[in-house]
This record gives structure tokens, sequence and C-alpha cells, in this order.
């Protein structure tokens, strides 16, 4: 297994990607003194007896309410025990995996107070592939993702249910096995380990891993589309994007015009072509996509800030003994960065709706019917345009933003929360309903393509247009079209398609 070195305030994209897809995490030697130093600095703060929230006093509303050193570590466990309390299907193990990191790179900072052990047991854990099961319903992304959090940290303690390997046991019989001992919470760790975003976080990370692999996906998708349709590449001229100057419209119109670059069926109606312009949806690509690429990398560099920051409550200071109270848990950058996610992933299959509209269309497009060489007695791809559309409007229906709603939690004292968890975790839901629309699109374009043979595309349409046919088979007669949408959206959601081109496309990263 791939080991990711956490390196505390120094992670990148890549890094929290490769841990998402399976590699396990182990901090850096340099961490543990500061973690020694934040536990030490706690140990001080007890002995000397003031009251220090979520240290020896209760909690949220109960602030106010002092509790004894002998109570300390009860404290510590019941306030695990009481938040467990998230409902819903369990998270997909990946994102837990990249939540538990998250925490753990957080811990390696140095300003959470936890001991040596604790964190050494989120890393275990890691390396061991023991994943807490953990409900995906029940933070409102403010005092922390405390729900979710809760059910990772009651895994530590040996209670819950944790997942080895695809089976779900007990979380105490799941420890055992691996031949580790449920943790003991000491003075403020129960707290340190619920406060905090990393499941909003996690969660807003794995629609942004998505999005950068569907983006990708839909600029192949859209060039052929365009070839399909025998349009022009005029619109994708650098000189039009440097005029308006946005980076992203740059880079998109510069890959557009890479992957039709020595197309043959482009050169066959360069000269005399009667159609003055192509419909938005193939001559507005740079502008459209290039906005998308540039909201996902402002999205990303919020996230990347978020991922490599502390965000548990108080904070400690080891320098000066101090635990100062303040509200890094409030997810309100992570809402932000959900809610411009999910508007990327909605008008990235907007339009190649559009274009697979464009597509079935004769009037529009040139090709036959529905895209089926004897239409009346086949429908072609008249239902799948459906379905993409289906699909699309799902979607705008989901991406109404998340962080401008708020419910008062706490008796109050909670009273603006920023709804950053469900607000990311409805983005691999949208990321599924687009790459299934990418998967359309895919289908349509190779098809339409199929009719200028003998003439061919470029040399990366090509090698597109071969990785769709080794899985699916030009459509003639009517089939049953499901398992060809399948396979279809299989490649756009694996990467596969991107890796088959061999261009360098644009990403976020």
């Amino acid at each position: 297994m791939t080991v990711v070195t956490i390196t505390p305030g120094a992670m990148s994209f890549a890094d929290w990607r490769a841990i998402y897809e399976g590699a396990s995490a182990a901090l850096t030697v340099g961490a543990w003194d500061a973690i020694d130093a934040s536990a030490a600095a706690v140990a001080r703060i007890v002995a000397k007896g003031d009251p220090v929230y979520g240290i020896n006093t209760g909690f949220g509303k109960l602030a106010s309410v002092r509790i004894a050193s002998d109570d300390l570590a009860t404290l510590q466990r019941n306030i695990v025990l009481s938040h467990a309390a998230g409902t819903g299907a369990p998270s997909p193990t990946p994102v837990v995996r990249l939540m538990m990191a998250l925490k753990l790179a957080s811990f390696g900072v140095g300003a959470s107070g936890v001991r040596r052990e604790t964190a050494a047991m989120l890393e275990a854990m890691l390396a061991r592939g023991l994943i807490p099961v953990v409900p995906s319903q029940g933070s409102v992304g403010a005092s922390g993702d405390l729900a979710p959090l809760a059910h990772m940290a009651a895994a530590m303690i040996g209670v819950g249910k944790i997942d080895v390997g695809g089976a779900i046991m007990p979380a105490a019989e799941a420890l055992a096995q691996a031949e580790l001992t449920p943790l003991e919470l000491g003075p403020k760790e129960g707290l340190a380990l619920l406060n905090g975003t990393q499941f909003s976080t996690a969660n807003a990370l794995a629609g942004l891993f998505r999005a950068e692999t569907l983006f990708r996906s839909a600029l192949i998708t859209g060039a052929l589309s365009t070839e399909a349709a025998k349009g022009s590449d005029a619109p994708f001229d650098p000189r039009i994007h440097a005029l308006r100057g946005h980076i992203g419209q740059r880079e998109v119109g510069g890959a557009l015009r890479t992957l039709m670059a020595g197309s043959a069926i482009r050169a066959s109606h360069a000269i005399d072509d009667p159609r003055v312009q192509d419909p938005y949806c193939l001559r507005c690509q740079p502008q459209v996509m290039g906005a998308v690429l540039d909201l996902l990398r402002q999205a990303g560099a919020t996230l990347g800030v978020e991922a490599n920051g502390v965000s548990d409550n108080p904070l400690i200071f080891a320098d000066s003994d101090e635990a100062l109270s303040g509200g890094n848990f409030h997810a309100e950058p992570v809402a932000f960065a959900a809610d411009m996610i999910a508007i990327a992933l909605c008008e990235i299959g907007s339009i190649a709706e559009r274009r697979i509209a464009m597509l079935v269309d004769p009037a529009l497009s040139g090709l036959p019917a529905f895209l089926t060489p004897r239409p009346g007695l086949n429908s072609g791809f008249m239902i799948p345009q459906v379905t993409a559309a289906a699909l699309v409007s799902e979607n705008k229906q989901r991406a109404y933003p998340a962080s401008v709603d708020s419910i008062p939690t706490s008796a109050n004292q909670e009273d603006h929360v920023s709804m950053a968890a469900h607000g990311a975790r409805r983005l691999l839901d949208m990321a599924d309903n687009a790459s299934a629309v990418i998967g359309i699109e895919l289908l349509a374009a190779c098809q339409g393509i199929d009719f200028h043979a003998p003439l061919k595309s470029s040399d990366a349409l090509e090698a597109a247009h071969r990785h769709l046919r080794s899985h699916v088979p030009t459509l003639d007669d009517d089939r049953h079209f499901h398992p060809d949408m399948e396979a279809a959206t299989a490649l756009i959601r694996s990467g596969s398609l991107v890796a088959a081109v061999r261009a360098s496309l644009p990403g976020v990263g």
C-alpha cells in the first residue's frame, strides 16, 4: 500500500487525492514533537485548575458547568457517545478515510492538545484499513462536524462499527483483531476529535476530485461533438480569448484546439461552409467550461487552505499555556466552496446535454434523425437525450446553495451555521449524474463521427473514439441501450477516457 507522508500545513491537492483513492497516511516525524508539546500544555492547564472550555467545563450551552478533576475522562467519553447521533446511509469509505487523514494532519500542527497516543490511533487505523462506519447525515457544519466525527471517535474507543475491507464488524472486535487497544481519552481529547470541519472538507474534496475528472472528460466529448456536427474551430482561436483575458477560458480554448488539431473531418468543411456560426453549446465552450475551470480552481484553493489548517476549539498555544476559544470550526469557507463545485457540476452537464440535443436534431446537426441510420423503424438516441435532460434537471435542483441556509442549534448558543456538510455531501451524487450525461454525449458524438467515415478526426479524438468502440460497438438497429450507457459512463467516472487520449488537459491541482 502506498503511504502518503502527512506534513501538517503543507499537503497538496495530489496528496489528498492519493489518500482518497486508497493510500494510507502517516505523520511526518517532526509533527510528533508538536503534538507532545500541545498535550503537555493541556496537562499544565488542568493542573492550574482554572475553568477552561472543553477541558474542565461542559460543552455548548453547558459551558458554564464546571467539571471536577475526577470526572474529566468521563466528560470526554460522554461527549463522544452523546454526539454520535448521526443518521442516514454510511458515508463512502474513501471519504471517511480522507476525513481521518485530515484530522490526523490537523492534530499534527500541535494546537489541539491531544496526546501522542490519540494521533497514533488514527494513524494505525489508517495503516490497517480500519475505517469507522460514519452515518452521512447529522452535521450542520458549525461547532464542527460533530455527529460524523463523533462516530469516528466512537470507533477509536471501541464503540460503534468499523469497516474492515468491506466487512462490517463491532468496533471493539475490529480493533482487537488488529491488535489495537481501544483508546482511553484524556482531557480535551474527545472535544478535539469532534470539533473540526474534516467531514465537510473530505466530502467537498471528494466532489472536487470527481469534478476535475469529469471536466477533462467533458472537454474531450465536447470536441467530439463539435467534430460530429462538423462545427467550426474558429471560436477556439487564441486571439479571441486573449482579448477577454480569463485564464480558464484561454486554457479551454487551447485544449479544444489541441484536441481537434489535424482533423480530416474539420478540413472537409473548412472552406465554403454555408453555416456562419455554430450553436452556443459548441461555440461558447471556452467561455462556459473556462468559467467552470476558474470556479473549480477557486474552490480548490479554499479547500487546500482548509485541509491544511486547524479547525477545532479551543486551540492550545503551548508557548504560553493558553487555551483560546474561537470559531475555526465554522465551515462557511467549505460551504461556499461546495456550492461553487455544485454550480460547476451542474453547468458541465447542462451544456453537454445541449450538445446531445443538437446532435439528435437533423436540422441542427446535419446528421440522421436521432443518430440512427433508419429513423422511424429505430428510435436511436431519442430517449438517452431524455435521460440526460432528466439528470441535468435534477442537478439544477441540487445546485441550490446550501450556504445560504442556517438553523440555530444548541439552544441558540450556536445561532448561525454553515450547512457545509450536506452542501458537500451532495457533490458525489451530482458528479454521478453529470458523468452519466457525459457518457451519453460520448456515445452520441462517436455515433455522429461514424457517419463521417472514411474521414478521420484528429489523433487525440480518434484515440477517444477507439477507446469507446473497444467497449461499445456502433449503434445500427436499436438494441438494449442501458448497457451501452453504463459502459460509457464507466469510462468517464474512471478517468480512462482521459487517459486514452493522452493529451495535456487543464485541471484543478
